[in-house]
């Protein structure tokens, strides 16, 4: 079994910072990520909110600078799916490809995005179908976008997607929003945003890029077609802790609980970026969450000897 002093699940950019600081710290570190080393961010076409970018870089390029950057110091990574994370005198990381052992575990696996698991959904991911206003909204200047869903994510993202869209649709299945009053009050103060409410998507059609989706009202059961050229659903995130459940403490939708130093309930056993309770799913906060996971772990290691 291979043995590392600190052991990384999850490659996006908490996990890889993570790597970074814990690697340059001389601590024999594995990073195991399960599909592509960056994360969801690699899917975002251009992110101009990261700082020391001012021109802006795509997520896939920001994601290979962060993993060059991070193996430069030694970090050594490989791809398997972590199925499970046991205890004993040390921690027992079971995945698809053999199992590895590790003094401390830093969990960065993420969150997916939920998916409205409608037809034209899949297909048109990063030709007009969004999972984050913030990455891709300024690529719909003075087009007609809808943002699906209606809780603070949902409204906060019309209200960022006004800044730049000529309408914004708002897609709820019931006759009122979930968000909080305030946000509800901007968004329906702003005159580019427009709710529909009561109302599903059967279909998000288009060929090579979004034109439209398939309304359907839940009480009528009538069907419409409204054009728009983005689709941005915001219907919640599901985090990856589902293997963690029995070894580490998670909230009521499966966040990891840590404190302000990323230690989870589990002595060894620190979680960063969007699997953590709190976390602004942004790629600047998954960093310094990776960094204070990595000094974190050094500091434990170093008092427990």
């Amino acid at each position: 079994m291979s043995k590392h002093e600190v052991i990384i699940i999850g490659g996006g950019p908490a996990g890889l910072t993570a790597g970074l600081y814990a690697s340059r710290a001389g601590l024999k570190t594995l990073l195991i990520e399960r599909g592509i080393f960056g994360g969801q961010i690699v899917n975002a076409s251009q992110v101009d909110n990261y700082p020391g970018f001012p021109e802006g870089i795509s997520g896939f390029d920001l994601a290979s600078l962060m993993h060059q950057q991070a193996t430069k110091y030694g970090l050594e990574t490989t791809n398997a799916d972590v199925t499970a994370v046991k205890s004993g005198n040390a921690y027992d990381i079971v995945t698809s490809e053999g199992n590895f052992e590790a003094q401390a575990v830093i969990i960065a696996a993420g969150s997916e995005y939920r998916k409205l698991g409608v037809p034209g959904e899949e297909k048109l991911v990063g030709r007009g179908v969004s999972y984050c206003a913030t990455c891709d909204g300024f690529l719909f200047q003075n087009m007609d976008v809808a943002v699906i869903g209606g809780g603070d994510t949902a409204i906060t993202d019309a209200l960022e997607l006004s800044q730049h869209a000529s309408k914004v649709y708002i897609i709820h299945r019931r006759d009122q929003l979930r968000a909080g009053q305030f946000l509800q009050q901007q968004a329906l103060a702003q005159p580019k945003v427009k709710p529909v409410w009561n109302s599903v998507v059967d279909e998000i059609t288009g060929d090579n890029k979004v034109s439209g989706l398939k309304l359907r009202n839940v009480k009528t059961s009538e069907t419409t077609n409204l054009q728009v050229a983005g689709v941005f659903v915001a219907i919640g995130n599901v985090p990856n802790s589902k293997c963690f459940a029995d070894m580490v403490e998670l909230d009521e939708t499966g966040l990891i609980k840590t404190n302000e130093s990323m230690a989870t309930s589990a002595p060894g056993i620190f979680a960063a970026g969007d699997i953590r309770k709190n976390s602004p799913r942004q790629v600047s906060s998954a960093v310094g969450d990776g960094a204070t996971a990595a000094l974190s772990v050094f500091k434990y290691l170093r008092e427990r000897g």
